[in-house]
């Protein structure tokens, strides 16, 4: 062949799998902006605004979600990221990398004449069947006294002894029954705050003050009404003020309101949780009756209160009830006080169900941020090894399931077990990224990993970040919960076959723009 007609064919190449390159370079570049993140000497990354504002952080998927990304592919990787983050709540950076190292591969093997469809078959072979490895190599944890609960804390927690305690004690104060909830999220239950002190708070805390510095400071034994709504008279439309009618009928609604609220007060209600604003006349009324209002509560600290409290939400309509119906709505709480320090209302001794905040202190106010995050991941990471067990960490489960696809692929018949091979691939490549960001050449360590494994016959071994040797992670307590490490690999798995079934990139038109200017022509 002439190199002219090398050429040709090299161009035409190129042109057919031009949008196959570009999300591929647009993958890679997004797990490049995370993969140095990774493992327990891995760095921060500085995310900067263009107000100058920073974050600096060591979080997957605050790095994903807040970086500037333009391209289509890097975008489908942070909504994936997003959706890990929501299914699992830790893991996005695994996902990340690992599909970065399948795209990658596959994108290798189709530049090597690979058909595009026979790369995605072995890709989900070799996916379902990881998964199902990484299921069996799961330890259940029965009991939440279980030492190792705490190792998978202290790994999600990087490292952070204090924050893995608390999340730890929450989860054993909650309970099994409520950590298997599928709408229950213990990381929902962690708030982070610069002078405030480590503790696990056996009640709500609501993120805002009382209405005025009139109203009593602390309260106890105390009736709530939540209100899920706004304290205001019912409105009117404007039109109907402009009449006679429709004045007298507002001067009519304002005084229902008022006698609601004197209602409340003869009830003997002293706190008041408040969805949106509160009107001027009942703030002046029930501040005169010594009741403590709390206005623009938000949406899922007003449902911890009524839950805790014992409390049922009520619309503002529904303060015409009579006394004793509107008794029923009512919660209860042994004790509620306002801290002006940390501008917060803290709520215990509810009379309905037993609830707890992880409460996280900060030195600065830069850092109440990052905390916060360390504290979510560790609390999402013991919630899902309860749920699903857990399995050897530092990438140590990834080489041994790796190893078991490799031997799979001989089963696999054609040039699907190229497809196989990007699954190997990315499997491998966890490890790989953390001893490199340890200092360590990757390709030497992950040989290592492979050798003694086979040797020692025991699919926990990985490398030691300080040290460089080969280590036993269930020894050393480095675990990490199945569920994430399943997730990141479906994920990873679907980042993957979506990328490569595109074959073309096509521009939207406008329509927005479109039917501007077709107003604009008939006009």
């Amino acid at each position: 062949m002439s190199l002219k007609q090398q050429a040709t064919t090299g161009s035409e190449v190129n042109e057919r799998l031009a949008a196959l390159i570009s999300n591929t370079n647009a993958i890679r570049a997004v797990a490049a902006a995370v993969e140095g993140t990774l493992g327990p000497k891995g760095l921060d990354t500085m995310l900067v605004d263009r107000f100058g504002e920073v974050i600096i952080t060591n979080d997957g998927v605050t790095i994903l979600t807040t970086m500037e990304a333009t391209h289509p592919a890097a975008k489908m990787v942070i909504n994936v990221a997003k959706a890990q983050d929501e299914e699992v709540g830790d893991g996005t950076t695994t996902t990340t990398v690992m599909a970065g190292a399948m795209v990658g591969a596959g994108l290798e093997k189709v530049l090597k004449g690979v058909p595009v469809a026979r790369v995605i078959e072995g890709l989900r072979q070799g996916v379902s069947f990881a998964v199902d490895v990484m299921r069996q190599q799961a330890s259940e944890l029965r009991d939440l006294d279980d030492p190792r609960l705490r190792a998978v804390a202290l790994v999600a927690g990087r490292g952070n002894e204090d924050i893995a305690d608390l999340v730890v004690k929450a989860a054993r104060l909650v309970g099994r029954e409520e950590l298997l909830k599928p709408a229950f999220r213990l990381a929902d239950l962690v708030v982070a705050e610069e002078g405030a002190e480590n503790q696990v708070f056996e009640g709500v805390i609501i993120s805002k003050e009382r209405l005025n510095r009139q109203m009593p400071e602390r309260l106890t034994g105390a009736k709530v009404l939540v209100v899920d709504d706004a304290l205001e008279p019912e409105e009117l439309e404007e039109e109907a003020l402009g009449t006679e009618a429709g004045f007298t009928r507002y001067l009519a609604l304002q005084e229902e309101f008022k006698q609601n609220i004197r209602k409340l007060i003869e009830m003997g209600v002293k706190l008041v949780l408040v969805d949106r604003g509160v009107a001027d006349v009942a703030e002046e009324m029930l501040t005169d009756a010594g009741v403590m209002v709390i206005q623009r509560v938000l949406q899922k600290e007003l449902r911890r209160a009524a839950e805790h409290t014992g409390a049922r939400m009520i619309k503002r309509t529904g303060l015409k009830k009579e006394p004793g119906e509107l008794a029923r709505y009512l919660g209860f709480a042994g004790e509620v006080y306002d801290d002006e320090r940390l501008e917060q209302v803290w709520i215990r001794a509810g009379g309905g169900k037993p609830v707890a905040t992880i409460v996280v202190g900060a030195a600065t106010a830069e850092v109440v941020g990052e905390r916060e995050r360390i504290a979510k991941d560790a609390a999402a990471a013991v919630q899902a090894a309860v749920k699903g067990g857990v399995v050897p960490g530092g990438g140590a489960l990834e080489i041994a399931v790796a190893r078991e696809v490799e031997k799979m692929r001989g089963r696999v018949r054609g040039m699907a077990a190229y497809g196989v091979d990007c699954v190997v691939e990315a499997l491998k490549r966890p490890l790989a990224q953390i001893v490199a960001n340890a200092g360590f050449n990757p390709l030497e360590k992950v040989g290592d990993v492979i050798a003694a494994q086979v040797a020692r016959r025991k699919n926990s071994l990985a490398v030691d970040c300080d040290t460089g040797e080969v280590k036993d992670m269930l020894q050393a307590g480095i675990l990490d919960p199945a569920l994430v490490k399943i997730h990141a690999l479906k994920a990873a798995g679907e980042i993957a076959e979506a990328i490569l079934r595109i074959d073309t990139i096509i521009r939207k038109r406008d329509e927005k723009q479109e039917s501007g200017e077709q107003v604009k022509d008939a006009g």
